[in-house]
């Protein structure tokens, strides 16, 4: 257990339906982060783009992408989180992968499928919010187009940090960063949000804009506009209690169940 927590967001130019190319490119990013790290957050769908291309792409939960993840974040020390395509009793889901130093295997599916892009079409929606727990800190998974929907995310005060990993297009590059910075300050938590860069398979534009952000809606540190970049920061979770100790609108908040 530990007060604080090393994280660093690898954004970059996720090569289209190209696992190995980014697979390397993922590794090199690893051998050059600070030794210190213990969580590495990718964007969404980081070995493939954001592809409607399950039949050729979808994986299993032993399939090559969730052994590479196990790999690395064994050989790193670190916990490794990111999407991936999996597939699983005849269904495909966009699954985020939480791959822990110790070789333990936690995974997340995205709720709220983005139909603007037909991601309903071709994928199952997840129907479980996670808690993902790692060196005393609660962890509260979510993906892309969930950013849009403050519900799910609510913070019942049981998490710490919030991450969300996207393939968000430059051209809403404001609602981006404008729903982050109220999700942190909303729900009392640290928010990290990892984000893509570059031109994809559909022609689509994304200037990244991946960031950590405090508990206040304070950014703490961002990454290059538009190019590939890693953000590091350290989180403080004693701070962070303290805040709300002072300040507890969690005690406030409105009681309500979901479907």
């Amino acid at each position: 257990m530990s007060n604080t927590l090393s994280i660093a967001t690898i954004q970059f130019d996720v090569k289209w339906e190209d696992k190995q190319s980014n697979f390397r490119y993922v590794e090199q990013q690893l051998l050059l982060i600070d030794k210190a790290t213990q969580l590495v957050i990718l964007p969404e769908m980081f070995s493939t783009g954001f592809s409607m291309n399950p039949s050729l792409l979808a994986e299993s939960m032993e399939g090559e992408t969730v052994k590479w993840m196990t790999e690395l974040a064994e050989k790193f020390s670190v916990a490794l989180m990111g999407s991936i395509i999996v597939s699983e009793n005849g269904n495909n889901f966009n699954r985020m992968i939480f791959a822990k130093p110790d070789g333990e295997i936690e995974f997340y599916d995205k709720r709220h499928l983005f139909r603007m892009g037909e991601e309903n079409n071709h994928y199952t929606g997840g129907k479980q919010r996670k808690i993902f727990n790692f060196l005393g800190w609660r962890i509260c998974p979510q993906i892309c187009y969930d950013l849009r929907f403050p519900v799910w995310s609510r913070n019942r005060n049981d998490y710490d940090l919030l991450v969300y990993v996207a393939s968000w297009p430059k051209a809403r590059r404001n609602v981006w960063r404008t729903l982050a910075t109220a999700r942190a300050m909303e729900n009392q938590s640290y928010v990290a949000i990892a984000n893509r860069v570059g031109v994809d398979g559909m022609n689509l534009e994304y200037s990244g804009d991946s960031m950590i952000i405090d508990y206040k809606g304070d950014i703490i540190a961002e990454a290059v506009l538009g190019e590939s970049s890693v953000v590091n920061a350290i989180i403080d979770k004693q701070q962070l209690i303290e805040f709300k100790d002072k300040f507890p609108t969690w005690m406030d908040a409105d009681v309500f169940t979901l479907d």
